[in-house]
């Protein structure tokens, strides 16, 4: 006779998912739009796009990304109140650029041993970075892994879907010489980095280390600062959109830093040449925990520029004359546009220089 074996044997839990989708079923409902048709349960998610059909050529815009190592350290730390809205953050701010709206959102966990309250806390915060960038959180899927991930392990997901109409879309097409680079403050490292985060900051440090304040943190421990979640921009620059700011391009500023990124927005035969001063830095404040890493791991600076973000979450380029209208714009949404730099002629493929 065959041995009797459940699934909850092999690893699985299924009744701790169904009491992780009932605690988290309040969070998801609180990011619905009235586009959304139903709530959780169903097999696929349901979107309605008839608010849309006024549009001359509506263009869906999709976009995916996860958190990469930063999970590592939310682990290592047992704090996961925040990268639900990193997760976020990688996904909404990489479609926004284009000029799209931000629709719904959907998400992948997968986690060596569910725990209800663990994946709560998790999706908690993707709900709050979906209201925050004003689009739906519709479903998602929580994969246990047993024997291919350690019990406290987990990986996120996420993947977004946006609408823009096509005569209203912006990018390098619109950019120009002359066109003034405007950057958007960032909250600290966002969630780009962090392999070299971990090796130069986390790595041989107690956890009584790490939730000790620091002086060259203005007086925040490295824990709160690593972990600092990702500013969402995607809600503000909608409204800012929408107000007709006639902004011609953005870059979301990731992995690869300021040098790797900014030259997305650019056209051919138009450099970008960024402001980045001399000993004293740019003119523009960088987070404390940027310069204690680069200064950990000992960077230069054209190493640290195509590294971290070094305080721009988000470039905008805009003509000489809109600067004012669109910096008030962004003001108005409680956002504190600086002048990083401009667009210059160039050779080739558009790339960032500095001056």
């Amino acid at each position: 006779m065959a041995e009797h074996i459940t699934y909850a044997d092999a690893g699985v839990d299924v009744d701790e998912g169904a009491r992780a989708v009932d605690a988290i079923k309040d969070a998801v409902k609180s990011t619905n739009r009235p586009e959304v048709i139903g709530g959780l349960g169903g097999f696929g998610s349901c979107f309605s796009m008839k608010g849309f059909k006024d549009m001359e050529d509506p263009v869906l815009v999709s976009g995916t990304d996860g958190v990469g190592t930063k999970l590592a350290i939310a682990q290592l730390l047992n704090r996961h109140d925040t990268v639900g809205q990193d997760l976020v953050a990688m996904c909404v701010d990489d479609v926004v650029p284009i000029g799209a709206e931000p629709l719904f959102f959907l998400d992948y966990v997968a986690i060596g041993k569910l725990k209800a309250e663990h994946v709560a806390e998790i999706v908690k915060g993707i709900a709050e970075g979906c209201r925050l960038s004003g689009c739906a959180l519709v479903g998602g899927e929580m994969a246990e892994h047993p024997g291919v991930m350690k019990p406290d392990d987990y990986d996120l997901a996420g993947f977004v879907v946006g609408v823009v109409d096509r005569p209203k879309m912006i990018g390098p097409e619109k950019v120009h010489v002359g066109d003034v680079i405007l950057g958007l403050p960032s909250s600290g490292i966002h969630s780009n980095g962090y392999s070299l985060v971990r090796k130069v900051a986390i790595e041989g440090k107690t956890i009584e280390e790490l939730n000790t304040p620091l002086e060259e943190l203005d007086g925040e421990s490295l824990a709160d600062a690593v972990l600092r979640p990702t500013t969402i921009y995607a809600g503000k620059l909608m409204s800012v959109l929408r107000a007709g700011a006639p902004i011609h391009a953005m870059a979301h500023i990731t992995g690869g830093g300021i040098t790797e990124n900014l030259n997305r927005a650019l056209p051919e035969g138009v450099d970008a040449l960024v402001y980045r001063g001399g000993d004293e830095g740019p003119d523009w404040d960088i987070p404390p925990v940027i310069t204690y890493c680069v200064k950990a791991a000992g960077l230069t600076p054209d190493e640290a520029y195509k590294t971290f973000n070094m305080g721009v979450g988000m470039s905008l380029l805009v003509a000489p004359k809109d600067v004012a209208s669109v910096t008030a714009l962004l003001e108005k949404e409680g956002l504190k546009p600086f002048v990083m730099g401009e667009c210059i002629k160039g050779e080739g493929e558009g790339k960032v220089v500095y001056r």
